[in-house]
């Protein structure tokens, strides 16, 4: 799909090349870990501190956990 767009806009051939959508996929990898640890521990300093479990937290921990497996699988048996 990248391709087909960059052969239409003639301008973005310049700057959208393979290292810059590989950098991309690498940022967003980095950013969504980030954003699970960090998650991963505001659930642990509301439980040990707070002693009260942050639902809304945890779900997002466990969102990643799922949408991340899920993807996994779906490359894996596909690719």
């Amino acid at each position: 799909m990248t391709h087909s767009i960059l052969s239409r806009i003639p301008f973005l051939r310049a700057i959208v090349d393979e290292r810059f959508l590989e950098h991309r996929r690498r940022s967003t990898s980095v950013a969504g870990f980030t954003a699970f640890f960090a998650a991963i521990a505001f659930v642990g300093y509301r439980y040990f501190y707070s002693h009260a479990w942050n639902w809304d937290l945890l779900a997002v921990v466990l969102l990643f956990v799922v949408v991340k497996m899920a993807i996994f699988a779906w490359y894996r048996f596909n690719d």
